[in-house]
């Protein structure tokens, strides 16, 4: 189905930059596969329980580049037990893509019965490091892969927690063996919802457990910054990524656009600003 040795070209190059695939592209990407970047991420939701348009473009970019799946639905961090039906259905859906990397996000999203469509976090301490180290090992045992996990934007926080949110994951990563989706723009606004210096949680995070790294835009809600991945990139952001890029160099980076969803052309752009970036710090021409 696939042009493998293609793939496997792209996919041994370092440095990658990719974009999130939306539906609002799928007009121009069924018309030409022409583009400037190295790889698609799909949502996984989007795609596990459709046999139509949404799986056909996933085996149509597939033929000329890699692909990663993200997704919002695992729940990891609920004390309930694991969904083993949506997983299932996720690895249905992910094994014949032989995809880069399959993520989701370090949270809750509500009880099996009433899921609450936002991703919560939780409090950051040895219970609960105890907990999800056996809840990532379950998930990797069954998925037979790595798995990816994202920092959350958190808009609060527990009385519980007795260790900061980057203590918390480098801990996680290193007795899981899980990797991280690192998210540059939430860790920026965390940073200043929560009143932290970006760069102490950047240090703290090995390089070797970065897997992924993430860029969107906010908005400035006047007293907080809200993740809507809704604009480009702030300079603040591109200022942070310099680290993070120069800090894992391995990692592929990704561009997210989930609303107010611009032409293709725009998401492109921003794409090869994060290329000049990643140029620029390792010195390339």
């Amino acid at each position: 189905m696939f042009q493998k040795e293609v793939i496997l070209n792209k996919a041994l190059k370092e440095k990658m930059v990719g974009v999130g695939l939306r539906t609002e592209h799928y007009s121009r990407l069924e018309e030409s596969l022409e583009t400037k970047v190295d790889f698609f991420e799909a949502l996984t939701e989007n795609h596990m329980n459709s046999a139509g348009r949404p799986l056909k473009i996933l085996e149509h970019i597939r033929s000329d580049y890699p692909l990663s799946f993200h997704g919002v639905s695992l729940n990891i961090a609920h004390h309930s037990g694991l969904n083993y039906s949506y997983m299932k259905k996720v690895k249905e859906l992910v094994t014949p893509f032989e995809p880069m990397i399959v993520s989701d996000h370090l949270c809750w999203t509500g009880a099996p019965e009433s899921n609450l469509h936002n991703l919560l976090p939780f409090p950051y301490n040895e219970e609960t490091l105890d907990f999800l180290v056996g809840r990532v090992n379950e998930v990797q045992d069954f998925m037979g892969r790595e798995l990816v996990l994202e920092n959350l934007s958190a808009y609060f926080d527990y009385k519980e927690s007795t260790m900061r949110e980057w203590e918390f994951l480098a801990l996680l990563s290193k007795r899981s063996g899980c990797k991280l989706l690192f998210d540059v723009n939430n860790i920026y606004v965390n940073s200043q919802n929560q009143k932290f210096d970006p760069h102490t949680y950047m240090d703290a995070i090995e390089p070797e457990s970065i897997a992924e790294i993430h860029l969107a835009g906010f908005t400035d809600m006047g007293d907080f910054l809200f993740d809507t991945h809704s604009k480009p990139v702030f300079p603040e952001v591109w200022e942070l990524f310099k680290k993070a890029t120069e800090k894992a160099p391995h990692a592929p980076t990704l561009i997210e656009w989930d609303d107010d969803i611009p032409d293709f052309d725009v998401l492109e752009g921003e794409a090869l600003k994060a290329r000049a970036i990643i140029s620029e710090v390792h010195g390339e021409a």
